[in-house]
């Protein structure tokens, strides 16, 4: 492991923590505005070690509207245990199912090299002992865990907990796949209103296996979290009620333990780089795929092994899904289950142990997490359930559910979740339908353009072209919804409630000069997924042909710090860091 470089201003924090504001009576002024926050009852308590809270508390977003509430309970508990507690926010959240389908998307994935900044910037400004995130949604999940290994003191992240699924087994995926039916007339306006009135209930990270819990399932393995933290219901279940506002005692729970946790690596000098290796990152990808989890998993485990200095190849995931059965299917994989039906199971260690007992998996349970290592999770784990996990022997798929696939317009990858692919569709034929948009795609759907058969091609979404690389749950859903038999492909990203032959991530992107920039309409794409194949069926000369010719990108977006953004950010093979 090559630790990245960081400032001096971190390199200090790490050296002595709180240690600074110690050093002397120039430092009693800074003293002084602690006590007039409030932080410090006297100047006696600047004896004590400081923790912070970092919470992304907003109520824009469901899966944090009850993050302060949250957060009041961590911070009592630290109180108790005699620390300091310094308690902070960061902004830039997005939800992405609110930013959805309008240039807001653009924001999201930016935004998690934003938040990770202001993690770097409020601990560097504030030095500290230890440092708690409380989050739950999206790019701030990884954010938090980018920003643990960048500033590298001991620090933990805690969840807000999964949403619980609407009335009918209903879930915001239910919501857009009916936009799709709607368009098609298979589907009133009033029904389509009424199934968005009961489709999400209340607090918490969206209910199926989407981009959310997936990565908050994922810090249980990466060892960043305490168990439950990906699967623990954000509230009760109160029979009858639409709105499920009702905070789970077993989540508040788990914050209070984290509490106790957070005090315990710091008094032990416990840090993420202690923990975090190449082992613990493989093991992600194989809970990614065990479960049939988000494909954007894969963009923020690269960034992260980024972060860390650690190297890893995107085609080693197809090893990994080779030795790793597909055991569990979620919403949207699976309708009919939600995470909350996984956490009555056995949550993420019964997932893992119905793998590891499989005896073919890499999954190494020797790896140290903030609680032992992942065998002391996974071994106490209850065994599958047989219905909602199964066993090795009876699962949904022999291989994972992440595939990487390569080809002559994917000569750095592309990625596709095979969990969400009917297996009649593994090897598929059609002539392109080009887009250079998001928006331009969805129209055509809507409007009954794309029949079955075609393969849906959305270029100039990734990193640099969108700028941003925005969820295309919309035009996914649309043709599921429709129930179109076509393909998707793009430079672009999906949500975790994609499903369908949906390949994004293709890279090298269009901006860049990659080859998905080069299809034109009623071209022949060939998709083999248990080749792992994706190819555009014209002559090499013609390809060639078409890279002299191919224009320079101009990016889209030219104000703001989004331009900075697509000036600066690499393709998503490499986790769409930013290369300053």
């Amino acid at each position: 492991m090559k630790e990245r470089k960081v400032n001096e201003g971190i390199v200090n924090v790490r050296k002595k923590g709180s240690n600074v504001f110690r050093e002397g009576p120039h430092m009693l002024p800074g003293v002084s505005l602690m006590l007039a926050e409030g932080v410090l009852k006297s100047i006696k308590d600047l004896k004590k070690p400081f923790v912070t809270i970092v919470n992304s508390y907003t109520n824009q977003i469901p899966g944090h509207a009850h993050l302060d509430q949250l957060g009041a309970v961590l911070k009592k508990e630290l109180e108790k245990q005699g620390v300091n507690v310094w308690y902070a926010n960061i902004g830039g959240a997005v939800g992405d199912g609110i930013a959805m389908g309008h240039f807001g998307m653009k924001y999201s994935l930016p935004s998690r090299e934003l938040i990770t900044d202001q993690i770097e910037t409020i601990v560097g400004a504030h030095p500290t002992d230890a440092w708690i995130g409380l989050g739950n949604c999206d790019k701030i999940v990884p954010a938090m865990y980018n920003a643990m290994v960048r500033i590298n003191i001991p620090s933990m992240y805690v969840s807000g907990g999964p949403m619980l699924s609407g009335l009918d087994n209903t879930d915001l995926i239910s919501v857009f796949e009916a936009v799709g039916k709607y368009s098609v007339g298979k589907m009133s306006e009033k029904d389509l209103k009424k199934l968005t009135e009961i489709a999400c209930p209340g607090y918490g990270s969206c209910a199926g296996m989407f981009t959310a819990n997936s990565m908050n399932c994922l810090g249980e393995v990466l060892g960043f979290a305490l168990p439950g933290n990906g699967t623990i219901p954000a509230t009760l279940r109160l029979k009858g009620k639409k709105r499920q506002f009702q905070l789970n005692p077993k989540r508040i729970n788990l914050i209070k333990k984290a509490a106790k946790k957070i005090v315990f690596l710091m008094k032990n000098k416990i840090r993420p780089l202690d923990i975090l290796s190449k082992e613990s990152i493989d093991n992600a990808f194989i809970l990614d795929m065990a479960m049939g989890g988000s494909t954007n998993t894969v963009l923020h485990l690269l960034a992260l092994a980024h972060e860390a200095g650690i190297g890893y190849d995107l085609s080693y995931l197809n090893k990994l899904a080779s030795t790793t059965a597909n055991v569990v299917k979620i919403s949207p994989s699976r309708p009919e289950i939600h995470v909350e039906d996984v956490n009555r199971v056995g949550g993420v260690g019964a997932i893992l142990r119905s793998v590891y007992d499989g005896k073919k998996s890499k999954l190494k349970l020797k790896a140290k997490t903030i609680y032992g290592t992942l065998g002391d999770y996974v071994l106490k784990s209850p065994k599958p359930d047989g219905e909602v996990i199964r066993s090795v022997k009876n699962a949904f798929s022999p291989e994972g559910g992440l595939a990487v696939l390569f080809g002559n317009i994917a000569v750095s990858g592309s990625v596709l979740k095979t969990s969400g692919v009917d297996k009649d569709m593994f090897k598929f034929k059609g002539k392109a339908l080009v887009y250079n948009s998001q928006e331009e795609a969805l129209n055509a759907i809507l409007k009954n353009k794309v029949k079955d058969g075609d393969v849906v091609v959305i270029k100039y979404e990734g990193p640099k072209g969108g700028p941003g690389m925005q969820e295309m749950l919309s035009p996914t859903a649309a043709i599921k919804g429709a129930n179109i038999r076509a393909a998707l492909i793009t430079d672009g990203r999906f949500s975790g409630g994609t499903r369908g032959l949906c390949i994004g991530h293709v890279s090298p992107e269009a901006a860049s000069g990659g080859e998905i920039g080069l299809i034109k309409n009623k071209d022949l794409i060939e998709i083999d997924v248990d080749k792992k194949e994706i190819n555009l069926k014209i002559s090499k000369k013609e390809l060639k042909n078409r890279k002299k010719e191919q224009v320079i990108f101009k990016s889209k977006v030219t104000g703001g710090w989004l331009a900075r953004y697509s000036d600066f950010v690499e393709s998503a093979d490499k986790g769409a860091i930013l290369s300053r």
